[in-house]
């Protein structure tokens, strides 16, 4: 597919998202956080597309995060951003320092690092003006996040599509949260995004992530559609053929609970003005 044919169908997929999450509403102005990487480029490009189309009127502000990591050449970017017009603020902590200096040797950097940089986006979010936080986590990375926890933490949890903060002050939607990786692979390659390489995260090549990430592409490859399935998974829990005592529903909720309507991975209301 070309790069109109793949934006129409990320279009689609997050115009699903935004409609059944309720992810923007009108007048909010939506803070993008773009890392530089080829999901957040097309998350900035989907969401002008949808913002110019929609009969919700919302705003967008480009943010990017620049962490001390050395090497680290923010140029294109900065060049990218100017040329296509979008209002954008470029931020600088050095994050990199702190991570590794706390974190012990052969340990992964991806929880501090997220938590540190979280930080920095909310205080951010506030002095912008911010009402909506984008980032752009996709469909696979739910996945793998799921697995993760399954494997390592002990517990059934992914990534929510949207999420309010523990103060309430923040609210954090993941737009891309239906789209496959390897479609946002493709598009970027399309637009010939100038991707910025990851020094920190990017270069810890025994990180569990990138081994369930290996894990699910050979399951794929063995078994086409297993991704898909395990996603529909996060939409269509039974929480009495779990073990959780908290969440457990006695056999009339649950069958109450199944009656109910619910939207499904796939379904939204997000009205989209087409301007073919």
């Amino acid at each position: 597919m070309n790069a109109d044919e793949l934006a129409k169908r990320i279009t689609r997929d997050v115009g699903r998202a935004i409609g059944d999450f309720d992810m923007i509403s009108e007048g909010d102005r939506v803070m993008v956080c773009v890392s530089g990487g080829k999901d957040s480029y097309a998350m900035l490009e989907i969401l002008h597309g949808l913002r110019r189309r929609s009969p919700v009127r919302f705003e967008l502000v480009a943010v990017h995060l620049d962490q001390g990591q050395p090497g680290y050449d923010g140029a294109p970017l900065r060049a990218w951003l100017d040329a296509q017009g979008y209002e954008h603020h470029i931020l600088r902590e050095d994050t990199y320092s702190v991570v590794i200096e706390r974190v012990p040797e052969g340990s992964t950097y991806c929880s501090l690092c997220s938590r540190l940089r979280r930080g920095i986006l909310y205080s951010a979010a506030t002095r912008l003006g911010c009402t909506r936080i984008a980032l752009g986590h996709h469909r696979d990375d739910a996945i793998e996040t799921l697995m993760l926890n399954l494997f390592f933490s002990g517990r059934i949890a992914a990534m929510p599509a949207k999420l309010t903060s523990d103060d309430g002050a923040h609210v954090v939607i993941r737009p891309m949260i239906y789209c496959a990786e390897e479609t946002l692979a493709a598009y970027a390659q399309a637009r010939a995004f100038p991707i910025l390489p990851c020094n920190l995260c990017g270069s810890q090549e025994t990180a569990q992530r990138k081994q369930v990430k290996a894990l699910l592409g050979r399951l794929e490859a063995e078994h086409p559609g297993v991704k898909s399935s395990i996603f529909a998974s996060l939409g269509n829990v039974r929480p009495t053929q779990l073990l959780d005592l908290a969440l457990a529903l006695k056999p009339e909720d649950q069958r109450a609970h199944d009656r109910a309507p619910k939207a499904s991975l796939g379904h939204g209301r997000l009205r989209i003005v087409n301007d073919e």
